[in-house]
């Protein structure tokens, strides 16, 4: 089962406020994209000094070989300020290439970085089917997914041994750990009547029925 419209996506927009968000919030997504012929993934990351960018580089193409990854490096939990920068980055990027489906942070974050990430998507794609993933803070900030992509077992396990191995400067972090990805993606796929899955929230889509 996956949401309609990304079945047959050719070209698909990931953004993150931070390296790791993409992978957190939609990786298992990704690698069940793989399957898709032809597809195509670009991803911009807004923030990260060097170490991360580069962990943000390297990561993505693990979860969608020849994804590529640009990262601009603003100032981490100060987006906000930089309003102008983050939409003429977006606009810039945008216009390289359209977009069948992007998937971005929810407009409704609890983290100001991610919170503005996701409401200007959808200023700048007013053409494409718009998926915000949601990242496990200590906010307590888990809402109600509408869409979900359902992720078998070999897949889930997959994700997760790619977030440990590919973020190793994260591992101390007290909340990074098997019990929360897993739980998180069971909790998930409950609601999606699968074993796993990822939640998105969607606000607007359009029903091709021919």
């Amino acid at each position: 089962m996956i949401a309609f419209g990304l079945r047959h996506a050719r070209s698909v927009v990931c953004l993150g406020a931070h390296p790791d968000d993409i992978e957190i919030g939609c990786g298992g997504t990704l690698l069940t994209l793989n399957a898709s012929p032809g597809a195509t993934v670009r991803a911009l990351v807004l923030t990260g000094d060097d170490a991360r960018a580069t962990e943000a580089r390297e990561a993505l193409p693990r979860f969608f070989p020849g994804a590529t990854v640009e990262v601009t490096g603003l100032p981490d939990g100060r987006l906000p300020a930089h309003w102008s920068t983050v939409k003429d980055t977006l606009e810039a990027f945008a216009r390289r290439d359209s977009a069948d489906v992007v998937l971005t942070p929810r407009v409704d974050d609890a983290h100001q970085d991610h919170r503005l990430l996701g409401m200007l998507a959808s200023t700048v794609w007013r053409d494409s089917l718009i998926m915000q993933y949601e990242i496990p803070k200590w906010d307590g900030d888990m809402a109600a997914p509408n869409h979900y992509v359902a992720l078998d077992r070999v897949t889930a396990r997959r994700k997760v041994e790619l977030l440990h191995r590919c973020f190793p400067s994260q591992a101390a972090r007290d909340w990074w750990d098997d019990e929360l990805f897993f739980g998180l993606l069971r909790l998930r796929g409950v609601e999606a009547r699968a074993h796993y899955a990822e939640g998105f929230f969607v606000s607007k889509a359009v029903v091709d029925l021919g």
